[in-house]
């Protein structure tokens, strides 16, 4: 049997990847999935990352978390469904703990590289979409309401971004950078011709 392609949607808070990632699931009629919160136990451990009442949590203690839930994400969805043939998408995957608590915290990214592919085995995306929005139209989408990540300062939200662009940069091969600012249609076009230029699935 033929194994299913692996695709991650990356970026900033209120960059459209829960929109896009729904979008493509369904034209490629794959697994939808999101990190943190993919599996049973993985919504608790959202619950607990991004409640904004969730205070004192060490950077290393939100890093182990994400570890945590991307293991266990693994383990019960995306490799079983992968293995039998699917095609999955996730909204987030490793590259968020590379951004957010690598170049957001300050913690090391090699080690949180590490960390991610330890925790998943060695599973990676076929392909990753970055949407790339810049700062003040992110900050304009979210309004008042935040999460804990999205109530982060914006010298903290301007690191990730940063961060998300690093890692596109040194692998183009694996990522895809896509203008995340034109409307819905437009970019799900963008993210269609670019799934099947470089995985060559039909769409």
């Amino acid at each position: 049997m033929t194994r299913g392609k692996f695709i991650a949607f990356e970026g900033g808070e209120a960059c459209g990847k829960s929109t896009q990632s729904a979008r493509l699931a369904e034209a490629l009629d794959a697994v939808l999935t999101r990190e943190p919160g993919g599996t049973v136990i993985g919504a608790q451990l959202r619950a607990v990352l991004l409640d904004p009442k969730t205070v004192d949590l060490s950077d290393r203690a939100e890093a182990l978390l994400m570890a945590a839930d991307r293991a266990q994400h693994v383990a019960e969805l995306v490799e079983p469904a992968l293995a039998a043939g699917r095609h999955v998408v996730t909204d987030r995957f490793a590259g968020s703990s590379i951004a957010y608590q690598g170049h957001g915290r300050g913690l090391p990214i090699n080690e949180i590289r590490d960390l991610s592919l330890w925790a998943t085995g060695g599973v990676w995306p076929d392909l990753i979409i970055l949407l790339d929005v810049p700062e003040a139209e992110a900050d304009r989408r979210l309004g008042a309401a935040r999460d804990r990540m999205e109530a982060e300062p914006a010298a903290f939200h301007a690191a990730v971004l940063a961060g998300f662009r690093a890692q596109a940069a040194a692998e183009p091969d694996r990522w895809v950078v896509i203008d995340g600012t034109p409307s819905i249609d437009e970019v799900s076009a963008a993210v269609s011709a670019a799934v099947a230029e470089r995985l060559q699935l039909p769409l």
